[in-house]
This record gives structure tokens, C-alpha cells and sequence, in this order.
């Protein structure tokens, strides 16, 4: 399963459109506001799924996953200096990122291809194509890319 991930251009929050292969809006994400990245995911019918939200007090960006109000686990920046390497402590996913920071590699614990993640460059805004092996781990694979684009723009800004 491939997602389109897109930032919209114009909003004050974090905004971003999720689409499938053939076009079709499958996620909405909604910044909101908070100390620290704050982003609600809903379905094409307006329900929420999801959410990703930064802790403010910690060294390296830390972010906590929801779905259905339940925290799920966390996703957390190590400390790194050639290429950036996520730990996902909710299914013993790692990521690995490439020294630019544009390609992501998601493995499970048995190194397995979970997703991988590539950013579209001459875009005017962030742009990803998640390749997920498994469509039934596209929302905590949305979560993930959130929460690394988030840990992206608190390192940056």
C-alpha cells in the first residue's frame, strides 16, 4: 500500500493530506494548539484516530502515539551524528534515516520491511511516499512519519 503524505501551505498548525494510490483523500491531519507539536488524524468521515504529541521537557524529540484516546507507546530521536535513528518503543520498530534526512527505513524486530518512507524534493512543501508492506499498520505508520517530520521541524526551527 503507498500513501501520498502532503503538508498543506497555508495554515498556522501543522496541516497535512493523506492520499492513497489512486487520488483519494484518506487522512486528514490538524495541528493543534499546544506546547509542542500537537496533530489529530481523522478518517475521510471525520473521525479522529489518532495522535501524535510532542513532550516539550526532553533532550532529544520525544513524541507519544494515542489511538482512541489510549497511548499506544512513543517514538523518540537518538542521539546520532551522521545518520538520525528513531526508536518506537510500542512494537519494536526501528527506523533509520539516511544522512540527509529525506529516506527512512522501518524495520520490525525481526528486520522484516515495514515501511519505507522517501521525500519528494522539488515540492513547495513537505511531500513523503510511504511504501507500507502491510495496510493494516498505515496508521501507526502515518504516526511515525508525523512524529519524525515533527522531530525535523523542532531540530530545525
Amino acid at each position: 500500500m503507498k500513501l501520498l503524505f502532503k503538508q498543506r501551505m497555508f495554515s498556522w498548525f501543522d496541516s497535512y493530506d493523506i492520499y492513497n494510490e489512486a487520488g483519494d483523500a484518506v487522512y486528514e491531519v490538524k495541528g493543534v494548539l499546544s506546547w509542542g507539536h500537537c496533530l489529530k488524524i481523522f478518517g475521510p468521515d471525520g473521525a479522529e484516530l489518532g495522535t501524535v504529541k510532542e513532550e516539550v521537557f526532553s533532550f532529544l524529540p520525544r513524541f507519544v502515539l494515542y489511538v482512541g484516546g489510549e497511548c499506544v507507546g512513543q517514538i523518540k530521536k537518538e542521539f546520532t551524528f551522521f545518520k538520525p535513528v528513531f526508536t518506537l518503543d510500542c512494537s519494536g520498530w526501528s527506523i533509520e534515516g539516511d544522512m540527509w534526512e529525506w529516506n527512512y527505513l522501518v524495520s520490525d524486530a525481526d528486520g522484516r520491511t515495514v515501511m519505507t518512507v522517501q521525500k519528494e524534493l522539488l515540492n513547495w512543501t513537505d511531500t513523503y511516499v510511504l511504501d507500507i508492506a502491510d495496510s493494516a499498520d498505515a496508521l501507526y505508520c502515518l504516526m511515525v512519519v508525523l512524529a519524525i517530520d515533527a522531530a525535523k521541524c523542532s531540530q530545525n526551527g
